[in-house]
């Protein structure tokens, strides 16, 4: 069955900075492109970052550019999320996200919500002083 667990979420002040966490099981990791969302209170879900299969193209939507980045471990079927200069805006509730894509869309990076097919549980991010 497969399954992905955030995990990292927390309190932080403005300008601090968070790792999270999305453990993967339950299927071949290595074809599978991941994502990162977000969802705040009284909003729609956002995307904020995705990772392709290979590793290698990453994306992140323009209100976090510069700030987050994203990684992947295939050998530990894991990608983080690592959240620097935290602002009140980035509160909210991040969801990891996968889909699986064949080996000519090793590259492709994911971005509309539609195109995911497996969500976590979330793990919830506040920035506050």
């Amino acid at each position: 069955q497969l399954q992905l667990a955030e995990s990292g979420g927390g309190l932080v002040r403005p300008g601090g900075s968070l790792t999270l966490s999305c453990a993967a099981s339950g299927f071949t990791f290595e074809n599978w492109a991941l994502g990162w969302f977000r969802q705040a209170p009284g909003k729609e879900r956002e995307w904020v970052s995705c990772i392709s299969s290979s590793g290698i193209e990453t994306n992140y939507a323009h209100f976090v550019k510069g700030r987050f980045t994203i990684s992947r471990d295939n050998a530990k079927k894991r990608i983080d999320l690592q959240m620097d200069n935290l602002e009140p805006e980035d509160t909210a509730l991040y969801y990891c996200t996968a889909r699986e894509v064949p080996p000519r869309d090793r590259n492709a990076c994911p971005q509309p919500r539609a195109q995911y097919t497996h969500w976590g549980q979330g793990t919830l991010v506040s920035v506050s002083a």
